[in-house]
């Protein structure tokens, strides 16, 4: 095994802890603002730039499609550059990125939401390695508060796009650029860390053992779990809004029912893992989720527009819990590190993969059918076969994996 030194609180110097701490926080607010931010603009983007709605979806499709395609190389950049170069470089692409993407033009938009994609992506996968390096005894504690941030940062960013661009006078492209000030400030911060750390960080392999869990049944149902309640999030972050503004509520009001959307969500988020982590059975806690998010998606498709605020909290309150189920599950349904560290990569780029068709079929539909009723019925059932695979997923229980580095003789 390879050894490592942790910067564990309680073992080592306070400024560097903080340092890493710092660090840490930082991504975490970085790895949904940039996307949540765009939701509500969407409207005021296709106005100005004559794109489509399906092409609109792009804006939210392509950042998908890169988790799909990098999350399993991200292990491999990490093991050969180290994670703090690995993620400071995550950090100057997404800055990047996010400048591209606020030129006015069809094109850099495209381009510039492809490269923040692909800089997430790989925020989304080392975070977890660092906080397991770093903070060993701390790792639900840590988990927590980056979950918080992440989540807290994505509702504001939802919440501020249309008065930054329409109140504060900076239009769509200032108000997504915006963002761009909490990946620089990101990257001096892991500057910092990167110049100061004496070694070069290490990050735990399990090359091996290794294990296909593309084998395991078990394996397949976290999976689809964890890319549908990713298909919902998505679409909910890109067209919300759009559907509330069809009910007669405002911009700045329909980006705001994002925000409480993403707001309702923080303490399940905090609430379903400790439930899940004391029961080896999840099913009760899948099973009123998933009647949250369906009741209401049933209520915006009725059209009682008197009654939105109470079917947004539904849906946020199940998106809370349906996304940190999907976390839990890579631990509770293995014996290993390995194990989940394998399964957490499969779920991540398969999961995000189907994701990825949601924002863009959504919008599809719509302009297809010239309204909501079709896109919100298709959801509904999206939520049904959500609900069977997290049943699947929900059951007592441990992977099947075969070891495939035993070879014949």
């Amino acid at each position: 095994m390879t050894s490592r030194t942790s910067i564990d609180p309680n073992t080592n110097s306070t400024g560097r802890t903080w340092l890493i701490f710092a660090g840490i926080i930082l991504i975490a607010i970085n790895l949904r603002a940039a996307i949540t931010s765009v939701g509500p603009l969407i409207g005021i983007i296709r106005e100005d730039t004559g794109i489509s709605n399906t092409l609109a979806g792009m804006l939210t499709t392509l950042p998908l499609l890169a988790f799909a395609l990098l999350s399993p190389m991200a292990p491999a950049m990490a093991k050969k550059w180290g994670l703090e170069t690995a993620l400071l470089l995550s950090m100057v692409v997404l800055t990047f990125g996010i400048g591209i993407r606020s030129i006015s033009s069809p094109y850099t938009l495209l381009i510039g939401t492809a490269f923040l994609g692909m800089a997430i992506a790989v925020g989304n996968v080392l975070l977890p390695s660092l906080v397991k390096r770093d903070f060993p005894r701390h790792i639900g504690l840590m988990t927590g508060t980056y979950s918080a941030s992440m989540n807290l940062l994505a509702a504001i960013a939802s919440g501020v796009s249309i008065p930054l661009a329409t109140q504060a006078g900076l239009g769509w492209q200032g108000s997504l650029l915006i963002w761009g000030s909490l990946s620089l400030l990101a990257m001096i911060v892991w500057l910092i860390q990167r110049r100061s750390s004496g070694k070069t960080a290490e990050v735990s392999s399990a090359a091996g053992k290794q294990q296909n869990v593309l084998k395991s049944p078990l394996a397949w149902y976290i999976t689809l779990f964890m890319g549908l309640q990713s298909f919902t999030f998505y679409v909910n972050i890109s067209w919300l809004p759009e559907i509330l503004r069809s009910q007669g509520m405002d911009y700045g009001a329909a980006g705001w029912m994002l925000s409480i959307l993403q707001f309702v969500s923080l303490p399940f988020s905090f609430i379903i893992p400790v439930l899940a982590g004391r029961n080896p059975n999840q099913r009760v806690l899948v099973t009123i989720s998933a009647l949250s998010m369906l009741i209401g998606y049933a209520g915006l498709l009725s059209g009682m527009s008197s009654m939105n605020l109470l079917w947004v909290m539904l849906v946020g309150i199940s998106g809370g819990a349906n996304f940190s189920l999907s976390l839990m599950f890579f631990t509770l349904r293995t014996k290993t590190a390995h194990e989940a560290a394998a399964l957490s990569g499969m779920a991540q780029s398969l999961g995000y993969l189907l994701a990825a068709v949601g924002p863009m079929l959504i919008g599809f539909l719509h302009d297809a059918t010239g309204g909501w009723k079709v896109p919100l019925t298709v959801l509904s059932a999206v939520v049904v076969v959500l609900f069977f695979f997290g049943f699947g997923a929900a059951k007592p229980g441990y992977l099947s994996v075969p070891d495939e580095t035993k070879t014949e003789a």
